[in-house]
């Protein structure tokens, strides 16, 4: 007799249920793990506020390979001072804040600055943040602990 190769609904994505059930987050709604589209959304805007901030400031180089190395490095530190900047005051992004999401310690309360401080770090590294955990988590958030989740 041949077993069914159709999922069921609840191992489809993950096998425990869904991203962050284990942390004990709901499903969906508030509270539940930012999804990979609003990330990336987040992201982008962060980015082009970083090349903005470095455009009117006058250090933004474009990416056509004759800028400078120095300007690159600028607006990487443009990018990482406006990350903690604003995960600080508002605990999110400038980018987290435009998509409805925010990042929160894992034991709840102030995100504090370390938390910022560190998960910034790694995410200017990249690859901790392309290692992703069953809860949706990157590297860059479990060492800071912390998660990024729906406002």
């Amino acid at each position: 007799m041949a077993r069914s190769t159709t999922p069921s609904p609840s191992s489809s994505a993950h096998p425990d249920g869904w991203p962050g059930k284990d942390l004990g987050l709901p499903e969906e709604g508030p509270r539940s793990v930012g999804r990979i589209g609003r990330r990336i959304v987040a992201l982008l805007i962060d980015g082009a506020l970083a090349d903005l901030v470095a455009y009117v400031t006058g250090v933004w180089s474009p990416v056509n390979g004759s800028g400078d190395i120095a300007h690159s490095w600028i607006q990487i530190a443009i990018f990482a001072a406006l990350q903690v900047l604003f995960i600080c005051l508002l605990s999110g992004s400038f980018g987290h804040i435009c998509v409805g999401l925010r990042v929160v310690p894992m034991r709840g309360g102030y995100v504090g600055v370390w938390r910022p401080v560190v998960r910034t770090v790694l995410l200017c590294l990249i690859v901790p943040a392309l290692i992703i955990d069953g809860d949706s988590r990157g590297a860059h958030d479990r060492i800071a602990g912390t998660v990024l989740v729906r406002r």
